[in-house]
């Protein structure tokens, strides 16, 4: 690649400005050009402080800036301004979840293809390159039987910086679910069904079963103490056990990893990636199909 690429960001939150752009500056064969926001002083101030040059509100005006477009804002939101991106034939780096309804997630699949655009979804873990070993490994033969995983996050609790309305709203099972179900569906295999258990708050416990009969379990919630914090998954098979690294990855490297990847994919014309918008939407099927029996809205 000879030329950077131009990226824009979608977002002036905190995430936008410590992972994002500061990503986006570190990759090697990306510039960021432009940021948008629904305020345009914070667009500003992010777009000066990672030397974007372009910064505003207009969306179009913003698109007309950039190659493609990194989403940090709300599932809802993204799944409507990441349609209107597509259409105007930009590439997309989209947050997870996708969108929060099976349908929001159609939806881009089927933008994606119809215009032809290079779309991939930043499951932060999965960009690490000690899970991308292991992966490897199961893509060679190693079998795991087994896992579980404990998510165990306090953003909701006061002073973080990740207490925001849409978590309020959606809690661990939209914000940690896709980590904690894509780590698992890579490790030990695709998911065809999910069964649900709702705990205090929004604690929810998942048990995924894999297409070949391997089964799987989950428990997460934005709501731990502060002295419970921290993430972890382990498999279990007939080599005997391993922990999947998930609570130190380091996420700005991560996110370099995905935008290089993304721009690999705009070079070579391929549009499949292990992240890519259909994974994201498959991804969001499990976690709809979770909510609903929680809920009892299907």
């Amino acid at each position: 690649m000879t030329e950077s690429l131009r990226l824009g960001l979608v977002g002036t939150g905190y995430w936008a400005d410590v992972t994002h752009a500061t990503a986006a500056a570190a990759a090697p064969s990306w510039d960021l050009a432009a940021v948008w926001g629904r305020d345009a002083g914070r667009a500003a101030a992010l777009a000066e402080r990672h030397g974007a040059l372009h910064a505003g509100t207009d969306f179009d005006a913003f698109l007309a800036q950039v190659d493609a477009v990194t989403f940090a804002v709300p599932p809802q939101l993204q799944s409507e301004l990441a349609v209107r991106a597509i259409r105007a034939g930009k590439h997309v780096a989209l947050e997870k979840p996708i969108a929060t309804s099976l349908g929001d997630a159609d939806r881009l699949v089927a933008s994606a293809d119809a215009h032809g655009v290079a779309a991939i979804v930043m499951f932060t873990m999965l960009y690490d390159p000690r899970v991308r070993r292991l992966i490897d490994e199961v893509r060679v033969g190693r079998r795991w039987t087994g896992g579980a995983g404990l998510w165990l996050g306090s953003a909701l609790n006061d002073e973080n910086p990740f207490n925001t309305p849409w978590r309020h709203d959606k809690g661990g099972l939209w914000d940690l679910g896709p980590h904690a179900i894509s780590v698992l569906w890579k490790t030990i295999g695709p998911i065809s069904a999910v069964r649900a258990e709702a705990g205090e708050g929004d604690l929810v416990h998942l048990v995924l079963s894999h297409d070949d009969g391997r089964t799987s379990t989950v428990t997460m919630t934005l709501r731990a103490p502060d002295a419970a914090d921290g993430f972890s998954t382990l498999l279990w098979g007939p080599a005997g056990r391993a922990s999947v690294t998930v609570d130190d990855v380091d996420p700005v490297a991560a996110f370099v990893t995905a935008y290089e990847d993304l721009g690999r994919l705009i070079e070579s014309g391929d549009r499949s990636h292990e992240c890519d918008v259909r994974f994201g939407r498959d991804v969001v099927r499990v976690l709809a199909d979770a909510e609903a029996q929680l809920t009892g809205v299907f």
